[in-house]
């Protein structure tokens, strides 16, 4: 009886296989065997090569005309879809990636995103307001770094404390900045109202002032920073993240040092809020008070990040869509069952019921948010394609 093993390979679903599940029934035939040299090994190795430049080609090709598709929908939908809709859809979801290094990634509890947020804004207008010349990229990440620094400070208290408290403590942020800027008017320029405008939006001699310009600035701004984000909790950081969140006490053990952990995710994730926020008043509202980034944002953010899945990456995108496009969708709704226009009030209270019950729903079923619900259907329909094909 021959002393080598034979190996049935189990049922896997292979990279190379373009999601289809790959089910061996042949055993693997060792090297020594005859048949299996040097030749057959290539051969091998050769199946899974070949089959994956398909694969690399089809994704280019969808990242190249999902590209383009982004680029060019100033031309393909009206100006009210893009003020609307899609601008606060991009300014939130960054907020929501920003939350999401915080809570989901780093497991520190925060209610403070609008507060950085608020930071961001004022900061980009006031460093636009006195230094003139200076590039509208460069005074967005000039407030997005002011906001890292509040942030920092901010989350200064996690390295005691956690929980509860931690949250107390970020929604003193919150109080904090909107008290400042309102009580203090040379972040206002001294305006008599304490709002403030949206500097001259272009770049490069470009005007970015119509729909489709605050859009592309959007664009420009938010593409670059997600991927920056995800590669940033792939990496070496994002590890000692998880390690933090997941149990702290087993990370310190084997060597991560989780106050420096805790505090690169506030300052990161607050840089973020504070770009958020430069869009948010800028490209979107186009002028903002202390008062129009108060706690209800915060939580707006808290809940995009919830409904969209925490500790992922596109979660926030999904979640930001939803809470902008569930309001318009419920009005139109109502106006078809009731024939008629529906109190605002009513649908308000209606649309905080149905926000709070999928948060319920989600924190119990699907901590992993809709992001992670719309993956498993995508697979799904891989794989009932596959058994068709």
């Amino acid at each position: 009886m021959s002393s080598e093993a034979t190996v049935w390979p189990s049922t896997v679903e292979d990279e190379n296989t373009d999601g289809v599940t790959v089910d061996s029934r042949e055993p693997a035939t060792p090297a020594s065997s005859p048949g299996g040299g040097s030749e057959s090994a290539g051969a091998r190795a050769w199946i899974p090569a070949r089959r994956s430049v398909p694969r690399a080609a089809f994704y280019g090709i969808a990242i190249v005309g999902v590209a383009a598709l982004l680029v060019s929908l100033p031309l393909l939908v009206t100006d009210y879809v893009l003020s609307a809709i899609l601008v606060p859809v991009l300014a939130l979801a960054l907020a929501g990636v920003g939350q999401n290094l915080i809570t989901g990634y780093a497991g520190q509890l925060s209610v403070g995103s609008a507060a950085f947020m608020s930071v961001g804004a004022f900061a980009t207008y006031d460093i636009s307001s006195h230094v003139h010349g200076l590039p509208l990229l460069a005074s967005f990440a000039f407030g997005g770094v002011v906001a890292g620094l509040v942030g920092l400070f901010f989350g200064l208290p996690s390295l005691r404390i956690r929980g509860f408290y931690l949250v107390v403590s970020t929604l003193a942020a919150q109080f904090f900045v909107v008290w400042l800027f309102t009580k203090v008017g040379w972040f206002s320029n001294y305006s008599a109202s304490g709002v403030i405008t949206a500097p001259k939006l272009s770049i490069a001699g470009i005007d970015l002032s119509s729909p489709g310009g605050h859009y592309w600035l959007s664009l420009l701004v938010v593409v670059p920073l997600t991927v920056v984000g995800r590669n940033l909790v792939k990496g070496r950081i994002g590890r000692s993240w998880m390690a933090v969140r997941d149990m702290e006490t087993a990370a310190a053990v084997v060597g991560v040092r989780t106050g420096r952990a805790k505090l690169l995710a506030f300052g990161i994730g607050s840089f973020y809020c504070g770009v958020a926020g430069a869009l948010w008043a800028f490209a979107y509202l186009g002028t903002v008070e202390p008062h129009g980034l108060d706690l209800d944002r915060s939580f707006q953010v808290l809940f995009i990040v919830i409904l969209g899945g925490l500790g992922s990456i596109a979660g926030p995108f999904v979640g930001a869509a939803f809470v902008i496009l569930f309001p318009v969708a419920l009005d139109q709704l109502g106006s078809a069952l009731v024939g008629g226009s529906v109190d605002p009030g009513l649908l308000q209270n209606v649309e905080k019921i149905i926000f709070g019950a999928l948060v319920i729903l989600l924190l119990i079923k699907q901590p992993a948010g809709m992001a992670r619900l719309l993956h498993i259907a995508w697979i799904r329909i891989r794989r009932w394609r596959s058994r068709q094909a």
